[in-house]
């Protein structure tokens, strides 16, 4: 059976990367600037009444360090390490600071995970409208805050939505029957095929899935909505 291609209708979408520098008072400010050499990565993120729930690694040549600074810092009220390595420690845990997610609600335009946090800096892909862009910049700017636009991409082709990893990912899986049902692989397949690991392919599918709905939602969506009705 002839697979369907991933996205075959033109689109308008921007696709960018900002490096935003972390208010001081948020615990991944006090954490990374504590340990300038190791990269903090949000996973996941939850929004709970008045904590966050997350998912968080972090890769640096002193994993037990870098996780003992975030399970004692006073904004972390709970903290549970799932895995550690030589050099990366993963951990689920939950903070009292929900700026990011405040900040996020306000702008009206989510941020792509991971986000990466370096040294009282953070970094996160953003994909969606002219229009939605602008608005969070201008939040942004409104805010104070110092920031760098590290990329910016205006696409009108399907493939401007995704990185090339993504679309691999995304078309091995297509291929492999892992968004069928009942699925006709598992993740850990579709990460052998690419030779990746199973946590890499999870995330760069992820993100893939995320541009792709969001698209679907902001643009094609609103065409579709546009269009008469075809019976």
């Amino acid at each position: 059976m002839a697979t369907a291609p991933i996205l075959p209708e033109a689109v308008d979408v921007i696709a960018a990367r900002l490096r935003i520098r972390l208010p001081d008072d948020i615990w991944i400010a006090d954490v990374s600037r504590a340990n300038p050499q190791a990269t903090f990565r949000l996973l996941s993120g939850i929004r709970a009444a008045t904590t966050a729930i997350e998912l968080g690694e972090v890769t640096t040549d002193d994993p037990a360090t870098a996780g003992d600074a975030i399970a004692t810092h006073p904004s972390v009220t709970a903290y549970e390490e799932l895995e550690r390595t030589a050099d990366r420690v993963l951990a689920k845990y939950e903070t009292t600071d929900t700026e990011l997610y405040e900040f996020v609600a306000e702008s009206g335009l989510p941020i792509e995970y991971p986000v990466t946090a370096e040294n009282g800096w953070y970094e996160f892909d953003l994909t969606g409208s002219r229009t939605e862009f602008d608005r969070f910049r201008a939040a942004i700017e409104d805010a104070g805050r110092q920031y760098e636009l590290l990329s910016l991409v205006h696409s009108t082709e399907p493939s401007g939505i995704l990185t090339e990893r993504q679309r691999d990912v995304l078309t091995a899986a297509l291929r492999a029957g892992y968004f069928e049902l009942p699925r006709d692989c598992t993740l850990a397949d579709v990460a052998a095929t690419l030779d990746i690991d199973k946590s890499t392919a999870s995330r760069v599918l992820r993100r893939g899935q995320t541009r792709i709905v969001k698209w679907f939602l902001t643009t094609a969506g609103t065409q579709s909505s546009q269009s008469p009705e075809r019976r």
